[in-house]
Formats: structure tokens, sequence, C-alpha cells
């Protein structure tokens, strides 16, 4: 028990024990008066005497009743005041407490009390700790979690780069290996591109590339540098396969301009039964050995699809350790278009497998690896431990919510509007609840896949790193709330709340005119600009030349075959800049100033309260002024002081003392 809550015991016992010695006087006075009446019946006072004694009576001011608590007094109410020092229903109305903010309410409490709960309850965390002088564990406890969660992205980070970059890695080496006429020039994402795709224009083309994708295979392991091996089903190799997706009949004839088309799309597949150590192959003699007919007229796409095993040997303790790998390698012919250009791409899919091995661990990097798990695991609960406590304030706070809501009901004959009872949904709370979940489920799927106890596909390392990059996004936004403790930074955090209302607004007008100008730009500038050939990239290039990039490059590239859309587009892009570089932008900025002004404006001349901080702000006692104290409402705090301070005993002696809500 703290100590002020200790001398708050003394004062509520001394008060009760006076109110029952005034009591117990009262009822001796009322006896004596009796007793002398009765002797005293034979002398009975006189009319005259009788009327002089009712006079006076008249002439006496009723006497004041007050709310009174031990240590000050809340201003009286406009709401009204009620009398706390009856007995009720409840038991007796002390003001004092404080007790749980939450609970069932009791339809005989007293503004005062109701303002005193309402007050402690929106106080921040430095504000509580003058009020009951309890430590902010909350609080501790995101501070921590910060530092926490923070070195588990960092670890991951390194890891998950190293996963993305060996797949990356591997399919530049089988673009090398299994494309004939790839260059290293086509590995560099540049802009804009240096050079144009991959593609075949000729059948004897295809059949080359086909064939050399074929051979490749068959002679990998004399080939490549890397470390592969073929994949065995069952002791059987798992041979390549060759899928072709065509219309499912039809024909097409120039000379006469007829065509007939089945648009149902028809897909085989056969084996390829190449040999290992195959220095030569036919396709094109092979398919007609099987009756396969290339109708490219009709032909979609040709899959030529294959799978080998490998193991990344890398080790970078302790946070690459050696993987196995199954590798799917698909090289794609893509005949959409029926252009005369046939796109040839290579993809890559990489499957984790179980490994079998060990590796020597330096006793540092074991060190290192130890405390790579006991971070995941303290992590996971931290994030426990914050969710709990945050649900449970949310719950309390609408316990308040209800007991508030019923309070005005029956004192007041009013309802509180939506806005007031929003006051008690705490949105920092839930912003940390759905961090903690995002960090819980990265946490666990990092566990999983540090095992190294599992088989599956690189996506699950995408679905981790999305969950712990949410989870500690959000928990760094978090950290404005406690920085709007402060009064210089919580301007910035009032003038955004202030502004986004009409920022939203004003967004909804302007994205009406920026998808009109995004719909003109992708249908006339998408054949002449590579930048309007999607949707997507219409809306990335506008983007950018709102905030000024790339502007130069972007009239230039502007393609002058036709000079009806060579001057279109001029007009096009001035029209577009000018509008919202100059007017919308400065709009933007505008609104955002207005609600600076008003949030200093407030800062000079106080906030505008609605009816329920109205009430609450009524109560002018300090935090520290002793008020707020109670013995009754024990926390983590006060087990503490019970077990360092060996006071377990004085806090249930106290325990007779019960709280009017619980």
């Amino acid at each position: 028990m703290n100590p002020a809550n200790h001398g708050q015991c003394h004062i509520r016992r001394n008060s009760r024990d006076e109110r029952s010695e005034g009591l117990s006087r009262e009822h001796l006075g009322h006896t004596n008066i009796s007793q002398n009446g009765t002797e005293g019946l034979e002398q009975a006072p006189s009319h005259q005497e009788l009327e002089d004694i009712a006079q006076s009576l008249q002439n006496q001011t009723p006497p004041e009743v007050k709310v009174v608590g031990p240590h000050g007094n809340c201003q009286r109410s406009c709401y009204g005041s009620v009398s706390s020092i009856l007995p009720t229903d409840c038991g007796h109305l002390d003001d004092t407490s404080t007790t749980n903010t939450t609970g069932v309410h009791c339809p005989n409490m007293t503004p005062s009390k109701m303002q005193r709960r309402l007050k402690f309850f929106f106080m921040n965390p430095k504000e509580k700790w003058h009020a009951r002088r309890r430590f902010p564990w909350k609080l501790l406890l995101q501070i921590f979690k910060i530092v926490v969660v923070t070195a588990q992205l960092c670890l991951f980070a390194q890891q998950r780069y190293s996963h993305v970059n060996y797949l990356w890695d591997t399919k530049i080496s089988f673009s090398h290996m299994f494309l004939k006429g790839w260059d290293t020039t086509r590995e560099v994402q540049v802009y804009p591109p240096g050079s144009g795709p991959l593609a075949v224009y000729e059948k004897q083309d295809f059949f080359q590339y086909l064939d050399y994708a074929i051979t490749t295979y068959s002679t990998i392991n004399e080939k490549a540098i890397g470390t592969y091996s073929y994949k065995y089903r069952d002791g059987d190799l798992v041979l390549p396969t060759l899928c072709m997706a065509q219309y499912a009949g039809g024909y097409v004839s120039p000379n006469n301009n007829t065509f007939m088309l089945n648009d149902t799309i028809a897909k085989s597949c056969i084996d390829i039964p190449v040999q290992m150590n195959v220095t030569s192959w036919s396709s094109e003699a092979f398919l007609k050995k099987k009756n396969y007919i290339l109708n490219f007229d009709l032909l979609m796409n040709i899959e030529f699809t294959f799978h080998l095993h490998t193991i990344k040997l890398r080790v970078n303790l302790p946070f690459d350790t050696p993987e196995c790998y199954g590798l799917t390698g698909k090289v794609i012919f893509n005949n959409h278009d029926h252009d005369g250009q046939m796109l040839v791409n290579l993809d890559v899919a990489a499957q984790v497998l179980g490994c079998q091995g060990s590796i020597k661990l330096a006793s540092e990097a074991y060190t290192l690896k130890v405390w790579r798990t006991f971070i995941n695991v303290t992590s996971i609960m931290i994030c426990i431990i914050s969710l709990i406590m945050c649900v449970r304030a949310l719950y309390r706070a609408q316990l308040l919510r209800k007991t508030t809501v019923l309070f005005f009901r029956q004192q007041y004959g009013k309802e509180l509007s939506l806005e007031e009872r929003m006051e008690f949904v705490n949105l920092w709370y839930l912003l940390i609840c759905i961090n903690d979940i995002f960090i819980i489920l990265g946490s666990c799927l990092k566990i999983g896949l540090e095992s190294k106890n599992y088989e599956g596909y690189l996506d699950t390392w995408n679905v981790c790193s999305l969950f712990l990059g949410l989870g500690n996004l959000l928990v760094w936004f978090g950290c404005l709330r406690y920085l709007g403790f402060f009064t210089t930074y919580n301007v910035l955090i009032l003038t955004l709340k202030k502004c986004i209302p009409n920022v939203l607004r004003y967004s909804i007008c302007l994205l009406m005119v920026f998808a009109g100008y995004c719909l003109c730009g992708w249908l006339v500038l998408g054949p002449y600009h590579f930048k309007f050939r999607s949707f997507s990239s219409t809306m990335e290039c506008l983007y950018s030349l709102i905030n000024g990039d790339d502007m130069f490059a972007t009239f230039s590239s502007t393609s002058g075959k036709d000079p009806m859309v060579w001057w279109f587009s001029r007009i096009y892009l001035y029209s577009f800049i000018s509008l919202f570089i100059y007017v919308i932008l400065s709009l933007f900025i505008a609104i955002i100033m207005d609600a600076y002004e008003t949030i200093k404006n407030y800062y000079e001349n106080g906030f505008p309260l609605n009816e329920l901080m109205k009430f609450v702000e009524e109560c002018t006692e300090e935090p520290s002024s002793g008020v707020f104290q109670d013995e009754d409402d024990h926390t983590i705090h006060d087990v503490i002081n019970s077990i360092c301070c060996c006071g377990y005993e004085m806090n249930q002696q106290s325990a007779e003392y019960e709280p009017l809500l619980t």
C-alpha cells in the first residue's frame, strides 16, 4: 500500500468514527430531552412562550450541505449537487474514492465522484504517476517492445536478403545456361530500358532455343559451376515436360480474309525422355515422331519445365547456414499477341527442402544463435502481454462509458452524443493491438523458418517479412502517442488530427480530376509512350510529375509519329503539371496551415470542449492533490511494494473498506 493510501485509510476511519460519535451524542441528546420533558410536564410553557419559539425557528437559515473530501473538493457542478454523507443503498458515498474507473453504476453516485473518475481516466501516464505514484508499466513495456522488435527485424532483414538474393542469382545463372542469346545487359534494371525483350521471330529459331534448353538440362552437371542434381521420385528420374497451350480449333486464311476460331484453350503436355549428357537433340523431329503438330497460328504459349535439386553452401553464421532447395525452372515462349514476335522468358521457383547435415559452430556464432532465439521468444511474450493489457484497457474503458451514459441519463436526463462516446475509444490502444498481432504471427513464422525443420516455398519468407514489417511500422508510428505528452510535439499530432477530415474531403474531389487525367492519358498516349502503356503505369507517371520527378524525360519520350498525338501530349502534360503543382498542392498546404493556426489559437485561448469534457473540467483538483488515491485499487505496483516492503498484511487489514464500485 502507498503511504498516501495508508494515510487516506486513517482519514476515512477518523471521519467515520467522528460521524459515529456525533450520532451517539445526538441520540443521547434526544434521550435527555425526552427525560426532561417527562419530568417537566408539571411546568408547561405558556401560550406566549410557544409563539416566541415558533417565530425564532422561522427566522433561522437552513444548514448548508457541502461535498467535502479529505484533501479538498471539486467545484460545484452546474448539473446539480447531491449530499454524500448520508447512507444510501450503495453504502456511505465517500467522494474521496476513485476506485476502479469502471464498474456497475450506482444510482446515488455524486457528480464530484464521477468527475474524479473521468478525470483520472483521461490522464496521461505522467499525470497518473503524480496522482497515485504508480509506475507506468504499460509505457515501460511499450518502450522495451520497440527495442526488441527492432532488433528482431534487423536480424531477419539480413536473413531475408540472403534468401531473395540467392533466388535472383539462381535465375540469372539459369538464364545464361538455358536461354540462347542471353546478354548481361538484360540483368540490370535500368530506366529507360537499355534493350528490348528477348524474342524469336522464325520457326527455326524457336526450335533452336528449345533444343538449347533441353541439351543444357541434360549436361547440367558438366557445364554448371553451381552444385545441381536431378530430381528423383521413387527411384525414377523426374523427366522434363513440354506443355503447349493453343486454341482448340480453327484456321486462318489471309488470302481471302477469312478465319474460324474456337476460343477454347486446349493444353497438352508431353515428357521429354532426354538422357544424361546428351549433346544434341531435335525437338522438331521428336514432336513429329509423337504426332504433335505445332500450328503457330493457333499457338498461345509453350513451356519447357525441368526440376533440379541444389544446396546453398553459403555460410554467414549465425544468420545463414547451408540449406537444401528444390528448383523448378520454366522456359516460356509467349505467343499471346500473335504479332510475329514470340517472347522468351525464364521463371524459377524455389522450394525449401529438409536437409540432413551438420556444421561445427564456433562458440561466438553459437552464442549469437542463442541470442536470436531469445529475441524471438521475448518478442512473442512481450507482445502477448502488451495485447492482454491493451485489450483489458479497452474493455474497462467501455465499462466506464456505459457507467457514464447511465449516470447522465439518471442524473440529468440526457444522452451522450457520438463524439462524447468516442472519447472512451482509445485508437492508440487499437493500433497497439494490431501491431502486437502482426508481430506475434511474424515471430512464429520466423521461428519456423529458422528451425530448418520445414518444407515450403520461399513465399513464406515474404509473408513473414510482411507481418514483421507492418508490425514494426505500426510500433514506431505509435511512438507519436508518447511524444504527444509534450506540448511542443503534440502540436504536430493535433494538427494532423484536425486537418485529416478536410484533407480526406478534398482528396475525394482531387481523385475525380486525377482519375480523368489517368484514363485520358492511358487511352491517347498509351500506344506512343512507354510510361502510359497500362493504367497503373499511367498513375505512377502522373504521380511522379506532381512531385516534379523526371519531367523532361516524360516530354521527350513522346513519339512524334502522329503530329496530333504529339501536340495533344504537350497540352495534356502542361495543363496537368500547372493544375496539380500550382493549384492543388497549394490548396493542400493551405488546409494544413489552417489547421496548424487553429491549433495554435486553441493553445492560446483554450480548446473547445464538448459537454462531457466540460463536466470533467469542473473538477479542478490537481493530480498531485491526493484525492485520486485509493487503497483498494490494487495494481502490479502494489504487489511489488507488498513483496518488497512486507506490507501485504497492511493491505489485508485495509480490506474492510469496501470500494463503492467493483
